[in-house]
Parts: structure tokens; sequence; C-alpha cells
């Protein structure tokens, strides 16, 4: 697949492949919207497409969503056919081989001259398309312009849901793209959430700190889902989404210089918020129906006003609506787990594979198979886990033998309910926890249980004999296949005989 450059060519493509539905009726953008595509989400899978709402209350600018409410929409977002196309670059570049010999070393130099090209560019041009119109006068309509939604009945108002938002550190420099949601207060105002454990957060603490009165911020919305995704992603440390985005699309991503704070933002967004945030304001956020399938509770939150907002003609709102899974966010959440995987590996190199449940909110269980080589293995990589960035959060940490599929849940469930003893096998701990997380005795602190549900050795104390599982040899296996093909293939057989 070819990296498209905007939103617009993304489009195009699901329309090509029948993948969007293009809806004239009018809707609300008080829960009506929320409603059918929350239907859409768990209904039928030929149903599940992307939406494109021409006509939302009275706004001339039309809303999309649901638009990587699939994995085919993901993977088309991110221009790869499958997730092993991205896994097998990322494991290049954390993990090269190593050459055997000079040619060896001389065919890799233009794999590693290759990340240069990720560095994002300055946009070539007169104008930028997320800057064709520009709207300065905070008088004018500006918020107030786009079909923001209010999601659940007992959300605090309206919400941002989609939004990249760009800041600087001012300790360091670096740039930052998080996705905060952004309620929407009046024309020119929006909450920020920022809560403790993001960057945004890491940011306005680090600028409180050396004395500053306000952090610059600006908000692109409608991006190319890559960018979107970029944005999300639990990247190491120091890593610029940006460089992250051009990387998965093998295509920098090119950036232009706001109209009214020093910062930069993708060329071919839709829209473009320009602000500040000020470091000694607060005012009231939510509550907001989120994606644990429950309201987070109402706090205070910083405030971002704009100073300036920016758009293409005729510019496409983007936005999503999380809740009960499995909504749109689940589909980003499944292709977390698949990029990111060799990189675990790098770090708790016995994991085979690993599956982060739906139903689990993709922070609540980790279930990994591992290659067991010694007593108290799978412990160890519990204790690894709790110590791996944003996977500290996991509630719950399952681990199994490599044999079996972490994929299949009533096969893991069979593991776990026959090979463990609970007083043996469950190890508890204690640390930090999702904010999100309702059910911990305090805010963001709380108890996490490993279970180890892998065979279990002599030399771990068990001195009984371990039972091997039933299995059909190989050459009855083959006979079945061969014989009764048609009947076991889903062809229509009315019995074997």
């Amino acid at each position: 697949m070819a990296p498209y450059k905007d939103l617009r060519e993304f489009l195009d493509g699901l329309k090509r492949r029948q993948d969007l539905l293009d809806i004239d009726t009018p809707v609300s953008s008080v829960l009506e919207v929320t409603e059918i595509t929350d239907r859409v989400s768990k209904g039928p899978a030929e149903n599940n497409k992307a939406l494109l709402f021409n006509k939302v209350d009275q706004c001339e600018i039309p809303l999309l969503i649901n638009a990587v409410g699939s994995h085919e929409r993901v993977l088309a977002s991110l221009g790869v056919e499958n997730f092993e196309t991205i896994q097998e670059r990322i494991q290049f570049f954390v993990k090269p081989p190593m050459p055997g010999n000079l040619w060896e070393k001389l065919s890799m130099l233009p794999k590693l001259a290759e990340l240069n090209n990720f560095l994002p560019k300055p946009f070539k041009g007169d104008t930028a398309p997320c800057q064709e119109v520009v709207i300065t006068d905070t008088t004018q309509p500006m918020l107030d312009k786009l079909p923001i939604i209010q999601c659940w009945p007992d959300d605090g108002g309206p919400f941002i849901t989609l939004p990249v938002v760009f800041s600087k550190d001012p300790a360091t420099g670096e740039r930052n793209a998080g996705m905060y949601r952004l309620q929407k207060y009046d024309n020119c105002t929006t909450g920020m959430h920022w809560h403790k454990h993001h960057d945004g957060a890491r940011i306005y603490e680090n600028a409180r700190r050396m004395g500053k009165d306000r952090i610059e911020i600006a908000v692109a919305l409608g991006c190319p889902p890559h960018i979107i995704y970029s944005a999300t992603a639990p990247l190491p440390p120091g890593i610029d989404e940006m460089i992250f985005a051009g990387f998965l699309h093998s295509d920098p991503v090119k950036m232009v210089r706001c109209k009214t704070v020093d910062l930069e933002v993708p060329a071919h967004a839709e829209i473009i918020l320009e602000g500040y945030v000020l470091l000694d304001e607060l005012r009231r956020e939510g509550p907001f129906g989120d994606h644990t399938g429950y309201y987070s509770l109402a706090d205070d939150f910083p405030v971002f006003h704009l100073t300036a907002m920016t758009h293409r003609k005729n510019p496409i709102y983007m936005t999503t609506i999380v809740g009960k899974p499995p909504q749109e966010d689940c589909y980003l959440g499944k292709a977390t787990e698949r990029i990111f995987l060799p990189l675990l590996k790098v770090f708790i190199s016995e994991i085979v594979d690993m599956n982060l449940p739906w139903e689990g909110v993709f922070h609540n269980c980790v279930i990994l198979s591992i290659d067991k080589r010694y007593p108290g293995h799978a412990k160890k990589v519990m204790s690894s886990v709790w110590g791996f960035g944003q996977m500290m959060f996991s509630k719950y940490v399952i681990v199994l033998d490599k044999h079996v599929n972490v994929h299949d849940l009533s096969q893991v469930a069979w593991h776990v309910f026959n090979n463990t003893d609970p007083q043996r096998d469950m190890m508890f701990a204690e640390g930090p926890m999702d904010i999100l997380d309702h059910a911990t005795p305090r805010w963001a602190y709380g108890s996490k249980v490993g279970i180890d549900a892998t065979k279990k050795w002599a030399t771990e104390g068990f001195e009984r004999e371990w039972p091997d599982e039933i299995e059909m040899d190989a050459k009855t296996k083959a006979l079945v296949d061969a014989k009764w093909a048609s009947y076991f293939s889903g062809k229509r057989v009315e019995t074997l005989v």
C-alpha cells in the first residue's frame, strides 16, 4: 500500500473499498451520533464502516467517526497489509542482525541511513493546507463552528475526543504530541485533560518549576490516521511522535509553523487550534464516559485558551467515542499490541506472544506466553512487565507456556483453571495504577496480581508427576484431513458417511 498524504486520500481509499458510509440524514451532536456509532461498532462486521455525517446540527462542517474502527481500516491507515511488516522493520532497528563480514556490514548502511528519512520536514509551498483559512479574532466562531459531540448522557459537556496536542518541554525543548481530551467550555476555551501519568502533565510541572506563567499549545484535528496513532503510541522517552509517524509511513511528516504560537503542526491536518495554558488556572472538567466503560469523575484541570483557529477550505471534523468495548479505540489498542511486541521482546526476551484483551481495556490484563527456561521464570516475567513503561499499570498478568495460543481465550482459561494452585501460583504486588481504575482503594495506587499458569517443575517444588495434555497423533490427523476434507472445510455435507 502506498502512503497517503492526508485524511482525504485515506477516505478516498475507504470509498473505493466501500468501507465508508456518506450520510446526509440530519443527526444531533448530543448523544445521537454516539448511539449510531456504538451500534455500528458492536453490530455485524459487514455493517462496521467509517461514518461521515454531513448534517450534524446546523454545522456546515461534516463529522467523520469510526474511521479506524476495524482491523482492516487500521492496517490501511498505517499503509500495510499486516502488522508483521511493521514488526520486522522495528525488529531491524532495535535489534539489527549482526553482520558476519565486511560485505554484510556495508549492506546494512543504507538501511541504517534510512532513519534520517523519518525526520519531520518543513512544508514546501505558499500556503499549508491546514492554514488555507485563518481566524485570529476570538469574537468570531471558532469552536462554535465545529460539530463537537456530547458522547454520553452524564458527560460534563461536549468533548473533542481525537485531538493531537502539541507542546514543547521548556526544560529540554523537546516536542511532545499526545492525545488528551478537550471539554468545550465556550467558543474559545476548553479543558486540558493532563492527568498525572501523561507527558503533558510532566511538561506542565516542568514549566511551573521554571517559573513560567504559561505553555503554548497547538491542537491538530483531522490528522492523517498514522499521525493520530503515533500520538497514542507508548513510545520510549525521548522519541518524537512525528519521527515515529514518519517511520510508520516511510515518509516524513510535513510540518508548518503556527500563526500565533511558536510550535509546528502537521501541514495536512484539517483543523488547527492555537493557544496557551496558564499555569495558575484550573477549572472543573468532566465527568466523561471513558474507555473503561465507566464515567471518569469530574476534577480540576488546566484550561486551554484559543488565540487562533486555522483550517482547510471545507474541512472535515474527525472524532471518536469511547465506552464499553468494542469501540474504535480497541482496534488502535490492538495495533499497539502487535507493533510494540518486538520492542517488548528486546527487554523481556523470553516472551513469545502477548494478548491485551479488549475486556481488560488494555491496562487491566496482559496475557503472555513465554519460553520457560528455569524455576520461577514466570514470576520473573511478571516483575519485568510491572517495571516496563506503561505496562506498570497491568492489574492482571497471566503467564503461560510457549505452545499456548494467547489469543484463544478459551484455551487460556483452560490452562489457568487447570494448571494453577492459587496459593502457590499467584504473586501479588502493589504500585502505581491507571488513574481511570475506579476499583483501587486509593487514587492511582493499588494492588496487582500475576498468575503463573505454566507447567510446574520439580525444581519449583512440584513433587508429583505432571500429566501430558491430550493430543491426537499427526498420522490420524492427516488421515481425517484427507478423508473428510469436504466436511471439515465447511462445505454443505449432511453426514460424514
